[in-house]
């Protein structure tokens, strides 16, 4: 299992569009893949629990995912994240 934490420090967190396309990433991966916010994990892979986070600008995330592609989808997810920030 691996973890990674990123804090979103551009001027959108990951609202709808984004989202989706996160999930797209996420979903390309065989792993289990999570993302948890204070402490609230869900499925990184679902819209709903995805946007259930209410995830905006200035909060730490923190990727989880665990299987044979982990650590791809993990630099992956973290650098998409990375890159919405800077829009």
């Amino acid at each position: 299992m691996i973890t990674r934490e990123i804090t979103l420090t551009g001027r959108q967190g990951l609202v709808s569009k984004p989202a989706a396309i996160f999930i797209q990433k996420a979903s390309n991966y065989k792993s289990s893949i999570w993302i948890e916010k204070n402490e609230r994990r869900v499925n990184a892979k679902s819209l709903l629990g995805l946007l259930s986070l209410g995830i905006e600008n200035g909060n730490k995330v923190t990727i989880i995912a665990e299987g044979e592609d982990e650590q791809f989808a993990v630099n992956e997810l973290e650098e998409y994240l990375k890159a919405i920030d800077q829009t």
